[in-house]
């Protein structure tokens, strides 16, 4: 098919380079305190945020440039080679509070999960496209990438990262129903998968524990509970204008992980809920954007794409914020370019120069 490239998104653009910032700003603020009392150093981890976000937008800039067609030759490579890091970071990935997520390579750690993510986004566009006059089928069409999808959130939970194997899980059922797959295949699917999870969410003791904190975070106050609680403390303390950046009070050791997984809650404390309104329509311009590009691509594989990159980071998005508002159990997910993060960063921002190079060829209606 004959394309002419246009100028990207810059509405996406714009949006994604926004989050980038306020969530540079919010890690330097949570995590000022943590990072003083660990390395002597307030802007410990401000320095290491803005390195991989120099990493990530060269790598956007560069997917950006790059014909994003030629993802269909080299998806089984990338996925092949993220399966062998998966494998990988099981053997002698580094063990951080019980999970084996990362590889160390010395001068940086290497998420092989958040490589997985962006891989399947790729590779199940790029079978469809081949098969999509077996789109409908469930032996040629649906099975296959749904076996390949088994085995990588079983080497996933192998780690095990229960919050990454349901915001794969999600974002590949939506990619499925925009390829075309029929309606009673995908309802019979999310009905076999639902005592699966549940299985998954009861078989270790600390899930367990999790899901009936959520249920009455109260009635454990001190321990599963406490997370739940100091996270929606942080959130009404903040009131409707917030306390002042960099005033937060649950930064002070109250509120666990709260550069990366419930940097929301401290951004909610700090800013108010005009802060964390700005955030949730930043997120949806990026649905909006994403999936607008999504419907005008000009090929089925470019809009298959678009709408696993868009589902990847507005699902992941939403997870966070119905965590940290209650909402949801916790589960460890982090926010899309506002949590403290390296390579789930830089993999975040490569995904979006996809998009935005689909969007260069994308008509203008």
């Amino acid at each position: 098919m004959a394309k002419q490239a246009r100028t990207a998104d810059l509405v996406l653009f714009i949006t994604t380079v926004a989050l980038l910032c306020i969530g540079i700003v919010m890690v330097y603020s949570a995590s000022s305190v943590k990072a003083y009392q660990q390395y002597h150093d307030s802007m410990f981890f401000l320095k290491r945020q803005l390195l991989w976000a120099v990493v990530g937008i060269t790598a956007m800039l560069t997917t950006m440039r790059i014909d994003y067609q030629i993802y269909r030759k080299w998806a089984w490579p990338i996925l092949l080679g993220t399966l062998g890091l998966l494998v990988l970071v099981i053997l002698i990935g580094a063990d951080i509070r019980g999970s084996k997520a990362w590889i160390n390579l010395g001068f940086l750690s290497v998420q092989p999960t958040e490589i997985a993510k962006l891989a399947l986004v790729l590779f199940i566009p790029a079978y469809f496209t081949r098969r999509q006059d077996q789109v409908g089928s469930f032996w040629h069409g649906l099975l296959p990438p749904l076996a390949i999808l088994g085995i990588v959130l079983a080497l996933i939970m192998l780690q095990p990262d229960f919050g990454s194997v349901l915001a794969i899980a999600a974002t590949t059922f939506i990619i499925f129903i925009a390829a075309g797959s029929r309606t009673w295949q995908l309802t019979l699917l999310a009905l076999a998968s639902v005592p699966v999870f549940v299985a998954l969410a009861i078989a270790e003791p600390y899930r367990l524990r999790r899901l009936l904190a959520f249920l009455d975070p109260w009635k454990d106050p001190l321990d599963t509970g406490y997370q739940t609680i100091q996270s929606l403390m942080a959130l009404g303390s903040g009131g409707l204008f917030g306390l002042g950046l960099g005033q937060s009070r649950q930064k002070f050791n109250y509120l666990p992980e709260n550069h990366t997984d419930f940097i929301f809650a401290i951004l909610g404390e700090e800013l108010g809920l005009i802060g964390t309104l700005g955030i949730l329509l930043l997120i949806f311009l990026f649905a909006w954007r994403g999936f607008k590009i999504a419907i005008t691509a000009p090929d089925y594989f470019g809009s298959l794409v678009a709408v696993g990159v868009t589902s990847m980071i507005i699902f992941q998005a939403l997870m966070n914020i119905g965590i940290i508002s209650g909402v949801l159990p916790i589960t460890g997910v982090t926010l899309p370019l506002v949590s403290y993060g390296g390579s789930s960063l830089a993999i975040t921002l490569a995904g979006i120069g996809i998009l935005l190079n689909i969007s260069k060829y994308s008509s203008p209606k």
